[in-house]
């Protein structure tokens, strides 16, 4: 996708979302996005592996091999090598452009995509990546009634779809790191739908511009990253970030994540494969974070980055076993019941190595709140874990209008006992009923962290015994003063119009009244 300007990949964007639209008809965007994005994972699946047999083939001295025209029982006697270096196994009958040429004609398309699936998934049973593949395509559903009414009518869309997939012009070069445009365009789509999704979509989708920051900042001055992590990993954005940075120099790179929500879990293990990460290379797991965390034992992290939900409701103080949990004892106290933001942060400080860094965005009232909230931001202030805090413009997220933060975090890597405050909420260009950071936008913000010292309305460091004393409070609107951008009135030149003016108003007064006493004789 990188060989495209941006124009074209505008362009290929828009062609798609119409595409997509035009699909669906009246099935909701939402719940028609698991077709068009499992097709598309459906052919990069079928075109990598035969692009992987292919080269293996070629090597063998036979470059002229096509897998896709062999027979199924030919194609067994290469199905565990295929399991044990991409995780999968596709037979030849099953691949997504065999499928696509009898779409048409097939009446049983419904069972039969079915069947594929679960022959997919099946492959991976009792091998290595067999917790990666389990349930991908849970969400295509094919014999939903949002589809239609009958099953005639569902295969026709089910067929529409898939041969409309099979035209997207997404390339075919697996081997290339430039060439992302299958993971490109399903981000893409991913963003669209939870634009249309409103607050639904904004819970597994963070803006590309928002993860690029993150992943900058987890990122500096660490050139040793071997592990990421994401503990509310959504759809898998904030980790593919890193693929696309810390990623390309290391391509050894661990991928770590969890996320509660089934049909998310589904998009970023999909999401994984889509950008040509191996199973082998990521862990993404499906369970409650706080209460049932499923990455102790991988711990510790060098890079975490995570969009976390806002004021989620928990148990707390009504478990009496999680203020011994090791990641929530330190503090002493628990996250208010109401809102676990700080429980998430706690996570992730936790999971955090000694070296490494953790950029969070959270929710505004963290900074500031009272209650069991002041005492945990006590905690990691006096014990200087809190490095930065960013305001961030309003309008960023979906479904989200006010203005979010992000908490930066280390452990023994500061090279002070302050914090550093940035106030972004400016730095943004409005798009339709967004804002965004633009790119000179998130170099701004990096900028201002990477240079750690006072910048005029953008920047202050402040002693972290300043900070204690002032409540505990960690809102950048506490410290960096604000520029006043009222135009500044000249009372001179004030008083001087006014006179004008006044005199301008007995001169007309003069003339209506001579005028009124010409009219009276």
């Amino acid at each position: 996708m990188a060989k495209n300007n941006s124009n074209e990949r505008a362009e290929l964007h828009k062609t798609i979302w119409e595409i997509a639209n035009n699909l669906r008809g009246s099935v909701d965007g939402w719940e028609f996005k698991a077709y068009v994005l499992g097709s598309i994972f459906y052919r990069f699946i079928s075109e990598n592996i035969c692009d992987y047999i292919h080269k293996l083939m070629a090597d063998a001295g036979e470059p002229d091999f096509d897998y896709a025209t062999i027979s199924d029982e030919m194609a067994e006697r290469i199905r565990q090598k295929m399991v044990e270096e991409k995780g999968y196994f596709i037979l030849p009958s099953q691949l997504f452009h065999n499928v696509v040429a009898r779409a048409d004609k097939d009446e049983n398309l419904n069972e039969h995509l079915t069947q594929i699936f679960r022959s997919i998934e099946a492959s991976a049973q009792g091998t290595a990546s067999e917790d990666d593949m389990r349930g991908l395509f849970s969400d295509f559903a094919v014999d939903s009634s949002a589809l239609g009414s009958t099953v005639i009518r569902r295969n026709q869309l089910l067929a529409k779809v898939l041969k409309t997939v099979a035209t997207m012009d997404l390339g075919s070069r697996y081997d290339d790191t430039d060439n992302d445009t299958f993971g490109d365009t399903y981000e893409y789509l991913m963003q669209m739908y939870a634009s249309e999704a409103g607050k639904s979509g904004g819970e597994f989708f963070t803006p590309q511009q928002v993860s690029e920051v993150l992943a900058r900042i987890a990122s500096h001055d660490n050139p040793n990253i071997q592990k990421v992590y994401d503990p509310a990993c959504g759809s898998g954005s904030l980790l593919l970030k890193f693929a696309k940075t810390v990623g390309r120099l290391n391509p050894n790179l661990q991928y770590f994540g969890q996320e509660v929500n089934p049909t998310t879990y589904n998009l970023c293990r999909i999401n994984m494969f889509l950008h040509n990460i191996n199973f082998d290379n990521f862990d993404i797991r499906l369970d409650d974070t706080l209460l049932h965390p499923q990455h102790m034992d991988d711990a510790p992290f060098d890079a975490i980055v995570s969009n976390p939900p806002y004021s989620l409701k928990w148990e707390g103080k009504d478990n009496t076993i999680l203020i011994n949990d090791p990641r929530y004892a330190p503090a002493g106290v628990l996250a208010p019941k109401s809102a676990a933001d700080l429980a998430f942060t706690m996570h992730m400080l936790w999971h955090l190595s000694e070296r490494g860094t953790a950029a969070i965005v959270e929710f505004p009232g963290v900074l500031y709140r009272g209650g069991d909230e002041k005492k945990i931001r006590q905690y990691l202030i006096s014990h200087n874990y809190v490095d930065c805090v960013i305001q961030l413009p309003a309008n960023l997220f979906f479904g989200v209008g006010i203005a979010t933060c992000i908490i930066v975090l280390k452990k023994s890597a500061k090279k002070d006992s302050s914090v550093l405050f940035i106030d972004a909420s400016n730095l943004y260009k409005k798009e339709g009923n967004k804002n965004k950071l633009m790119p000179e936008h998130q170099d701004k913000i990096f900028e201002l962290y990477a240079n750690r010292k006072d910048e005029q309305y953008l920047a202050k460091l402040v002693k972290n015994d300043d900070i204690l004393a002032n409540d505990s409070n960690l809102s950048v609107s506490s410290y960096v003063e604000q520029e006043d951008t009222r135009e500044k009135i000249d009372i001179k030149k004030v008083n001087a119009t006014l006179k004008d003016l006044v005199a301008e108003s007995n001169e007309l007064n003069t003339k209506i009244e001579t005028i009124i006493k010409e009219l009276g004789e």
